[in-house]
């Protein structure tokens, strides 16, 4: 797989390379490249934006902005799949984070300022995606936690296969959200391990860790 990330600051991706699943994703021969809006804007000086007709507070980024960096990146040939981080995008969840970790080039588009100009979203972007239901100050983070959560996917990653098989909200747990975990010591504080974790009995644990999830997934519910 390859990721793109278009960005007005590359360096911000700097820690997100230095984790461990990242780097192992990159040893398995997962591809991760940057690009700077500034590096191609065809109107000079590093500018990238400008103030929004109509008038009001703040900047947009400009859609020649946009264009010239993809091209530059794609030239004529096939672009991949580009998704562009907004609040107002679709929610990110566990189905379409499976659904891009099937693709094998993505292009991640990080904002700024008020954000895109809206031909960015009409004509050049493919998926627009959120993390939340609030604002942030750019797009770097949406695209780490999505590429963060697209990498977990991909074979070498985690080091062990298994570990991402029993995740919240996972197909082997119906969607639910993961059950509690306990490691040594056994008590602490008065703070006990439960008796089924220490059982032995393999069977018992299984049904507890899946009975543990239905419940916290009944907990969401509630809390919506």
């Amino acid at each position: 797989m390859r990721l793109d990330f278009f960005t007005l600051f590359p360096e911000a991706f700097d820690w997100f390379r230095s984790q461990r699943p990242v780097r192992n994703a990159e040893a398995a021969g997962v591809e991760l490249r940057f690009f700077s809006w500034r590096d191609t804007t065809p109107i000079g000086a590093g500018k990238v934006d400008d103030s929004p007709y109509g008038g009001g507070a703040g900047m947009v980024l400009r859609v020649d902005v946009v264009d010239a960096a993809l091209r530059e990146a794609y030239g004529e040939a096939e672009r991949p799949r580009v998704v562009l981080l907004t609040p107002a995008g679709r929610l990110l969840d566990d189905a379409l984070v499976g659904e891009l970790a099937g693709e094998s080039h993505l292009a991640l588009l990080s904002g700024r300022y008020e954000g895109f100009d809206q031909r960015v979203h009409d004509h050049l972007a493919d998926d627009e995606v959120s993390i939340g239901r609030y604002v942030l100050a750019g797009g770097e983070l949406p695209a780490m936690v999505l590429a963060d959560a697209v990498i977990r996917r991909l074979p070498g990653a985690l080091g062990h296969e298994d570990s991402a098989v029993e995740e919240s909200f996972s197909a082997a747990l119906g969607g639910a959200p993961e059950y509690p975990q306990y490691t040594r010591p056994p008590s602490y504080r008065g703070w006990d391990v439960p008796d089924v974790l220490v059982s032995g009995d393999h069977e018992r644990v299984r049904e507890w860790r899946l009975e543990q999830s239905r419940q916290r997934a009944a907990g969401l519910g509630d809390a919506d």
